[in-house]
């Protein structure tokens, strides 16, 4: 029996060793700081709404999740400075919502997240 635990000990702290632990990155919700100065011609705001039946609108139009970056690069395509404003409701899918940020991020589309608010609020 004394062996058997010596083997399991020794496998243990083998597995310890060996073991990589990785950092996983989350998504920064900081709003950014506010300035005193407004911009004179500001970039319309591309808007992707997600309600809380998961079905997604970019700027009042009904997307299909995967097709939301096609819709937003032909936006994009007429105003090129322009950035994707996230609007999910509360009860919204939240794996919807990280794939169009995902989609944005991957593509150097500047993109951010409107918080939802509780509906009992």
């Amino acid at each position: 029996m004394t062996p058997m635990l010596d083997i399991v000990f020794i496998l243990l702290i083998f597995f310890i060793v060996t073991a990589t632990f990785l950092q996983e990155e989350g998504l920064n919700m900081q709003p950014p700081p506010s300035s005193e100065d407004t911009p004179q011609n500001p970039a319309p705001v591309i808007l992707v709404d997600v309600n809380d039946q998961n079905r997604v609108f970019v700027n009042q139009t009904q997307t299909d999740p995967e097709r939301v970056l096609a819709a937003v690069s032909r936006f994009r395509a007429e105003n090129p400075r322009s950035a994707v404003l996230i609007a999910p409701q509360y009860e919204a899918d939240h794996g919807i919502v990280v794939l169009i940020w995902d989609d944005m991020r991957a593509n150097g589309i500047p993109v951010s997240i409107q918080g939802a608010q509780r509906p009992d609020q």
